[in-house]
């Protein structure tokens, strides 16, 4: 008990001491500015070549060759560079955890299986050290998402630069979250001495009657109801589609019984996970259903499955017409290798501007924020990023300036931080 303490306390101590109290929230956009010379990945596969874009009051004026800028705009050359929309990182506990291994900076998971009123934008921590060594990478926007039991909550959308969660907030509660039970039989492990053996896949569809039994009592709910049921008043944007169900599935299985939700409520549904999505592809096309994959750099999730299977899973969703996001939710990496897990898949099937799309106006449209961002466009929000090299490319992706709905907010972290500190120590700054 007293080493648990300790380590809290050594942990809190450790956090405050490599905070970043010194990277602020960039202020409005007072003064419209023009990017100018660059080569342009509007994120919906056009690329235009030696562009300008026109910014002004955070929105994006004006996409051309050639652009005539008001009095008092600001220039800036970015001859030889390219600009690319903010990447968009889905279905994540970035500033929600902080610590993995310490409790005490974990605020992810709710006790209990049934936590629909659940919101993780009011947890969000923005003073998360993690944020700032996502932006040097391009990654502007994130769905921050909770855990624990079968139906955790709510999800929202934050933008990464911010004093607050109400700041942050992008598009507050934009889904909640459902977690499949695996309902595969495995291995028999230690069973205690009595205790009645336990069919998992038995257990796991009692679940699912469970889960279907609750969306109908919230459906009969918003019917008639005399008492506020918290619970069945979070979820009622389900069923007029304002909001999504991210439904966590990876096998053919768990996606199967899922569309079972699809068709029997008529949800805006999303598969998150959905390793072997492409199996079903056509089916998940006929009912409109989107796919979030997790982790391409991964083994594949069958044995008898190709090896580099994960690597071809977009291009093969590409083919066949199935709305797909690329995600990083390597514990290691926190998100920071998003662009390279698309350029992994360009490698693999899709085409560079296909692959940009996965993580910047797939992820939009599937987290219901298209209309503002997730594509460099006339009258979306001027979230987007200049880089010296391919940003898919981790040898040549080298973000230079970052805007945030016009704000060119710091890409300075702990990670720069340092770096700068021992190239000054040894003479190399």
């Amino acid at each position: 008990m007293k080493q648990t303490f300790l380590s809290i306390v050594l942990a809190g101590a450790l956090l405050s001491a490599t905070a970043q109290e010194t990277v602020y929230p960039a202020p409005k956009q007072t003064t419209p500015f023009l990017i100018t010379n660059a080569t342009v990945h509007t994120g919906n596969g056009q690329v235009l070549p030696n562009s300008s874009v026109l910014v002004a009051d955070g929105k994006i004026v004006q996409v051309s060759t050639s652009v005539t800028a008001p009095a008092g705009t600001r220039s800036i050359d970015a001859a030889g560079k390219h600009l690319y929309p903010g990447l968009i990182l889905t279905d994540t506990y970035l500033g929600l955890v902080e610590v993995p291994t310490v409790r005490a900076t974990n605020d992810v998971q709710e006790i209990g299986d049934l936590n629909p009123s659940v919101r993780a934008i009011v947890a969000y921590n923005t003073d998360s050290r993690v944020i700032n060594t996502l932006r040097p990478n391009g990654i502007l926007l994130a769905q921050v998402a909770p855990t624990g039991g079968w139906l955790s909550g709510a999800s929202s959308v934050v933008q990464l630069d911010a004093w607050n969660w109400e700041d942050a907030a992008y598009k507050a509660d934009n889904g909640f979250h459902v977690y499949m039970p695996s309902l595969i039989p495995r291995p028999r492990g230690f069973r205690p001495p009595g205790a009645a053996e336990v069919d998992p896949i038995k257990q796991g569809l009692e679940q699912v009657d469970a889960m279907k039994a609750f969306f109908r009592e919230a459906k009969a709910y918003a019917a008639a109801h005399t008492e506020t049921n918290l619970g069945f008043e979070a979820v009622q944007g389900l069923y007029n589609k304002s909001k999504k169900l991210f439904v966590h599935a990876n096998t053919v299985r768990q996606m199967l019984v899922a569309l079972d939700f699809v068709r029997e409520f008529g949800f805006d549904m999303v598969i998150v996970g959905g390793s072997d999505s492409w199996q079903i592809a056509d089916l998940l096309k006929q009912n409109n259903v989107a796919v979030i994959l997790s982790q391409p750099h991964r083994l594949p999730t069958l044995e008898d499955d190709d090896v580099d299977q994960p690597y071809k899973t977009p291009a093969q969703l590409q083919k066949a017409g199935v709305l797909f996001a690329i995600n990083d939710e390597d514990g290691q990496t926190r998100g920071r290798n998003l662009p390279f897990n698309a350029g992994t898949a360009a490698a693999y099937g899709l085409t560079k501007e296909q692959a940009l799309s996965a993580i910047t106006l797939n992820a939009a449209r599937i987290l219901g924020i298209a209309d503002r961002t997730g594509s460099i466009e006339v009258g979306k929000d001027a979230n987007f990023v200049l880089s010296t090299g391919d940003i898919l490319d981790m040898r040549s992706n080298n973000i230079t300036d970052a805007f945030i709905q016009g704000r060119a907010i710091p890409l300075e972290s702990k990670h720069s931080q340092l770096y700068d500190r021992y190239r000054t120590k040894y003479g190399l700054k």
